[in-house]
């Protein structure tokens, strides 16, 4: 089995590949002082609920990180608790997708896999919009290059950095709104949040369309894709699984040389 690992800022996703299909799957915080040995733990616990035997059932690990210290923490774990050379998403690894960025070593592990990902599932051209600790806006061409993106405030950052800076305004959780109109400050912070990343998204999506000449399919994925999506008209689809598998397809082209 393949274990496939997206560290993020925020949230570390975690899913194991059996013959080419994704047979579990689950979200962590990101902890980023957790050791090699805490991994191990965490995963021996996720990997005994559903009846599996970690240390004997996983013979590959591929790792997407964006936290440095995690990425070395996730290869150590590999090494002492399964024998194992974790494959690193990172500068120099084979993705076959042509970089189209001024400096192509600082695009982000997790916004090339989900590229490689996106394009190998839905074809170009294609936008993936990555609802994270930032909102990532992703563009994949015709012909299979990254073209580069956009970058703009998470969805819980924006909130906290709100209610931090309010004095009379409190944190709240993220739902789907009742409506609109909020009839309290709460409902008028979670209605504000979704409604507002939402007409945020259809306006950055039809800004690149009029940059790319024409319409082309938008996938969703991140945290709180779901949510955002269902107030929006520009989404084809969300797709959970797209970081997961877009590690598989990299580690698989970088084994095929």
């Amino acid at each position: 089995m393949l274990l496939v690992v997206d560290v993020g800022n925020t949230q570390t996703q975690i899913g194991v590949i059996a013959e080419g299909s994704l047979v579990d799957e689950w979200r962590l915080a990101t902890v980023r002082h957790r050791t090699s040995d805490e991994i191990a733990g965490i995963l021996q616990g996720l990997f005994s609920l559903q009846g599996r035997r970690f240390k004997d059932e996983v013979d590959e690990v591929g790792v997407a990180s964006v936290v440095p210290r995690l990425t070395q923490q996730w290869e150590e774990m590999c090494a002492k608790h399964l024998g194992l050379t974790a494959f690193v998403v990172g500068p120099g690894v084979r993705t076959g997708m042509r970089i189209r960025t001024h400096n192509p070593a600082e695009v982000g592990a997790d916004r090339i896999v989900n590229a490689v990902a996106a394009y190998e599932t839905y074809g170009g051209p294609c936008i993936v919009v990555d609802y994270g600790t930032a909102t990532t806006f992703d563009v994949i061409s015709g012909e299979g290059d990254y073209l580069g993106g956009v970058i703009v405030p998470g969805v819980e950052v924006s909130l906290e950095a709100l209610t931090t800076r309010a004095a009379k305004l409190i944190k709240v959780e993220l739902v789907e709104p009742e409506r609109a109109i909020g009839k309290s400050t709460i409902e008028a912070l979670q209605a504000g949040v979704v409604y507002g990343v939402a007409g945020e998204a259809e306006g950055v999506v039809r800004a690149i369309w009029a940059e790319l000449g024409r319409k082309c399919p938008v996938i969703a994925t991140g945290g709180m894709a779901d949510l955002i999506a269902r107030h929006s008209r520009v989404f084809e689809k969300v797709d959970q699984s797209l970081t997961l598998r877009g590690i598989e397809i990299v580690m698989r082209r970088q084994q095929r040389g």
